[in-house]
């Protein structure tokens, strides 16, 4: 045991040379730490090529602090048990934790594991009375055994020698001679982490030199040598969980310099719940870990790597997205900084609904906290003990549901498939958590979902083979004889640049507003990406399940996307006080591709308020008799409606759309309008489809949707087959059960898959509408496949 008289005396520069020392030496050493600190063990991996193990009676308990040593020095992989653990003690020998007679200290971890102890001290402003300070040490608790002194910071041969000479109680085993080039630099919460130091590698092979040279380590060897046998078993972290199920998802640990803090029992732990553990690294990987499954965020200094963590955007948009999908994550102290929406003036995964800053004040102390609900990590009533290490603050302190509460304190964010806080836990210590966690990330038997593809479109689905189209929501008659013949005509045009300035006029004149309104678009897709770009939005919202699109062009346009999941148990109804209240833009469709949802329009103008943009995607809704719940033609403040061509009129290779809004907001995204992005053919389209002649046909088309679906709907009813209640658009959203979609495909028809929309699952399917004849082979193979009957709950 490596102790001093105070901190500041070189605990963490000695113990760290001794273990670099006596490993180069050929020696097998395992590295401990008395306390919560996860610093100083990352400098004692380093040293020993082992992982750094934490000691502390508060946090898992005095039985837990023997078995813990054990398993930290017991066998490793390939690599044979120690033969010397040296464990770095915490502040002074006897400070713990205060009013509590030393509870969690040095001493008191000595005298449980039995260990002797060897002091450090920090002679610079002293010389014979360090002898007194050595003696008072060694005679304060006959329980502890002080063996032996290593003096730090000697000013000279002369000055070590009388401060040797008043030692009289215990043998000087070494002498350190001032030397700033052996400290470690230290960090705003203590000492920068080893994974922080590029030159930490050499600096520690200049240490391990320097103690080889100056300290007595056939001495250090014969101490530790003397140390009584501990008659106990070693931990063993499957003695604690189990795996619930056969399967083995994957949890996604994040690392790299920003998260370097988590004890290494966590890890082991969900090992054995059935886990396997892959490391990310928030800085510099774009995705999460193939097949994520659940998410644990430890400690670390986000604050310092703000900027850094900022840029990554893909992976910021990837862990939001996961975690608006129910991804169960788990975060502490710096996780919970990354999830909120920014650390001062960084964007951060916006995952958490708040604010961190940094302090002067450092918050630091041992934590008593009790869960005040059922959540994540267990049931109400969980206590746990804990540690609490920053010098931030987040606003506000605790959520709608709070994570724990501190005596009549609330603090931290918490859920079913969430779990943020300040607080630091050692699971060795409450292995409930561990077991609660892995329980969520094996989902009972079936690993979580993993963030669905945004990239994956319907059209996917036709590309190979030949197959049935009930996947692709376009109309699927013949265009009508006075569209094509504008098409065929626009090409005699093309030898002009393109010029949308009629279209805007024509599409103006159908829904009544002036041409200032309207803005011809390359299709929808080019207007979600306009729109994505209009401004630094600091909180964008996207409404799920939903058209994927908005979110990939806004993680394309810099920003971290929130979702809000309308609840399938409601008939995925719009409910606006779901969406934040900060929002500052919020992306819904209507009717909602793939749910068929239709939102009142009262429902979706309560979405508006001052300072933010709703962007309406009605691409469907020329589909909808009457257009009743149309906002196209509606002047409200603050909303953007995007229409499309694409669908109903059967031209998805024309790429026609357009935007209506107020002209401010129009005449900003035509500024960012690259010039001719809408096609001479494109715009003869749009002319087209503005006649009176299309609002005739139009109504027709939308008639027979309403038949065609009628039947699809009834058949689905008849085999029992649920489906979102009152479709309204060219589609259904059916849930036949997993499975059923690919064998559907064995069978020749294709209907788009349901897991890459948001807030959906490998159990739902999108189908097309199509003429009664298509649709009856769909249910005649529907019924002969026996599809999973899976009602909406």
């Amino acid at each position: 045991m490596i102790a001093a008289p105070a901190s500041g005396h070189g605990k963490t520069t000695v113990a760290t040379g001794l273990m670099a020392a006596l490993s180069r030496a050929g020696t097998e050493v395992s590295g401990h730490k008395v306390g919560p600190d996860y610093i100083d063990p990352g400098y004692h991996a380093l040293a020993t090529g082992r992982p750094g193990r934490n000691l502390d009676p508060y946090l898992v308990g005095e039985e837990r602090i023997v078995p813990l040593l054990l398993h930290g020095a017991g066998p490793l992989g390939s690599r044979p048990a120690a033969e010397i653990a040296v464990v770095e003690g915490v502040m002074g020998l006897y400070d713990g934790q205060l009013e509590t007679d030393g509870f969690a200290s040095t001493a008191h971890v000595a005298a449980l594991t039995r260990t002797p102890v060897v002091l450090v001290v920090d002679v610079s402003h002293a010389s014979r009375t360090i002898g007194a300070v050595v003696h008072g040490l060694v005679s304060y608790d006959p329980r502890v055994e002080v063996a032996g002194v290593i003096l730090n910071k000697a000013g000279s041969p002369r000055h070590a020698d009388e401060v040797r000479r008043a030692i009289r109680d215990v043998p000087v085993l070494g002498v350190l001679h001032r030397d700033a080039g052996i400290e470690a630099p230290s960090r705003h919460l203590g000492l920068v982490p080893a994974a922080e130091r590029a030159e930490a590698a050499h600096a520690l092979d200049v240490l391990a030199a320097r103690i080889t040279d100056a300290v007595d380590l056939e001495a250090v060897r014969r101490i530790a040598a003397g140390a009584p046998p501990l008659h106990a078993q070693p931990w063993s972290p499957s003695d604690d969980v189990s795996p619930p199920s056969a399967d083995r998802p994957v949890v996604a640990m994040a690392g790299g310099r920003a998260f370097t803090f988590r004890y290494a029992e966590t890890e082991e732990l969900l090992r054995a719940a059935g886990c396997d553990v892959v490391a990310f690294d928030p800085l510099s990987d774009a995705v999460l870990p193939e097949g994520t499954a659940g998410i644990y965020l430890g400690g670390g200094f986000p604050e310092v790597h703000a900027a850094d963590l900022a840029a990554n955007v893909p992976l910021r948009s990837a862990l939001a997205t996961a975690i608006a999908e129910g991804v169960p994550t788990v975060a502490e102290c710096a996780g919970l900084l990354y999830l909120c929406r920014s650390v001062d003036a960084a964007e951060m995964v916006g995952a958490v609904e708040a604010a961190a800053v940094m302090t002067p004040r450092l918050t630091l102390g041992y934590r008593r906290a009790t869960s005040p609900t059922d959540n994540l990590l267990g049931p109400a009533g969980t206590t746990v003990t804990a540690h609490e290490f920053h010098r931030t603050t987040v606003e506000p302190g605790a959520g709608a549901v709070a994570a724990w509460e501190l005596g009549e304190r609330a603090v931290g964010f918490a859920g079913p498939t969430l779990h943020a806080s300040y607080l630091h836990i050692h699971w060795a210590g409450h292995p409930a958590i561990a077991q609660a966690f892995a329980d969520a990330v094996h989902g009972g038997g079936q690993a979580a979902r993993p963030a669905p593809d945004l990239r994956h479109h319907g059209d996917v689905e036709v590309r190979d083979g030949d197959l049935v189209d009930l996947a692709v929501n376009v109309w699927d008659g013949l265009r009508p004889e006075w569209l094509d013949d504008a098409l065929r005509t626009s090409i005699d045009d093309v030898h002009h640049y393109p010029e949308a300035g009629t279209a805007e006029d024509a599409l103006a004149a159908r829904h009544g507003r002036t041409p200032g309104e309207v803005l011809a678009t390359a299709g929808a897709a080019e207007a979600f990406g306009l729109v994505a770009r209009l401004q630094p939005w600091r909180h964008p919202v996207v409404v799920h399940p939903q058209f994927t699109e908005p979110d990939v062009a806004l993680a394309e346009a810099g920003h971290t996307v929130a979702h809000v999941l309308l609840d399938a148990d409601h008939g995925f109804a719009l409910d606006p006080s779901a969406v934040p209240a900060d929002a500052d833009l919020v992306v819904v469709g209507n009717p909602t591709n793939p749910t068929s949802r239709l939102h009142p329009a009262d429902a979706v103008r309560a979405l508006v308020r001052p300072g933010r943009l709703v962007v309406v995607d009605e691409a469907f809704m020329d589909f909808v008799p009457g257009e009743t719940a149309s906002l196209a033609g509606d002047r409200t403040p603050g909303v953007l409606v995007i229409r499309s061509l694409t669908k109903l009129w059967s031209i998805p290779g024309v790429r026609a759309g357009y935007v209506l809004g107020e002209p401010d907001v129009v005449a900003a995204l035509r500024a960012a309008q690259a010039p001719w992005s809408v096609s001479t053919t494109a715009a003869a389209a749009m002319r087209a489809c503005a006649s009176e002649a299309a609002s005739h046909e139009a109504e027709r088309r939308a008639d027979t949707t309403v038949t065609h679906r009628q039947a699809l709907t009834d058949g689905l009813d008849a085999l029992g087959v649920p489906y979102v209640a009152g479709p309204a658009g060219p589609f259904v959203l059916a849930r036949p059960g997993e499975g059923v979609r690919e064998r559907l495909r064995a069978a020749g028809l294709a209907v788009r898959r349901g897991d890459t929309f948001p807030g959906l699952d490998a159990s739902w399917v999108r189908i097309a509408v199509r003429a009664p004849a298509v649709t009856e082979r769909l249910l005649s193979t529907l019924e002969a496949v026996a599809c999973e009957r899976r009602p909406i709950r």
